[in-house]
């Protein structure tokens, strides 16, 4: 996926949190993300290895992958970690791990949701992950689901985007997500790159992390 990202010569690459969490190589993540990002946030899976939330709001399999990377994490990772926001904000884009109205638990998969996040900010590009769903919303509240290579117009009207995820995608389809955005030219399109997942998959098991973690990456649920 950096190959793909890079190939498109950014200015600045962003990352919306959650960096670890699922995953079975939480230390090789955040490493890699600090050495391409130039901006990055933090999710609620960071802030709950790192302690600075409690791991009871979290179901079985994302507690058990919790406590396995808190063991796992390296201490300058886990300050770097630490050292991270759950917004931030760019000339005209806001940036949320979650929503703006709460950066770190809220989930943008309605259009009442959509509505409240568009009331919480006057910024006219929002950037939003945390559902690991790719999602294009205008402020009609009018879009959804956004596939691969869909380009977003960014005229006069305001949008709220979720690039999706890199792992752990949840819209039907496994491969990893990224959106390139031309804040210049007024465009936005999504991306996404097959990755060999049966080797994550492998590495998973290996973890002796929960087998549904391995499964979903097949299906993109």
């Amino acid at each position: 996926m950096l190959a793909a990202v890079h190939a498109a010569r950014p200015d600045e690459v962003w990352c919306l949190g959650d960096t670890v969490g699922y995953g079975p190589a939480p230390n090789r993540c955040c490493e890699v993300v600090a050495a391409h990002a130039d901006l990055c946030l933090v999710g609620n899976h960071d802030l709950v290895v790192t302690g600075a939330l409690s791991i009871d709001e979290f179901n079985h399999d994302a507690r058990a992958a919790a406590e396995w990377t808190q063991e796992e994490l390296t201490a300058s990772n886990r300050e770097w970690l630490s050292a991270l926001e759950p917004e931030a904000h760019r000339p005209d884009v806001g940036l949320f791990h979650a929503s703006p109205p709460d950066p770190v638990w809220g989930y943008v998969l309605s259009a009442e949701a959509a509505w409240l996040s568009f009331g919480a900010t006057s910024e006219p590009l929002i950037l939003v992950g945390h559902s690991h769903v790719a999602l294009s919303i205008n402020g009609k509240l009018e879009g959804g689901l956004a596939p691969d290579g869909e380009r977003i117009e960014l005229d006069s009207a305001r949008w709220l985007l979720n690039p999706g995820s890199v792992g752990q995608p949840r819209d039907g389809d496994p491969r990893a997500a990224w959106l390139e955005l031309d804040l210049d030219a007024r465009f936005a399109r999504f991306h996404r790159v097959a990755y060999p997942i049966e080797r994550t998959q492998a590495d998973i098991r290996a973890a002796g992390l929960p087998e549904a973690l391995a499964e979903r990456l097949a299906h993109g649920a």
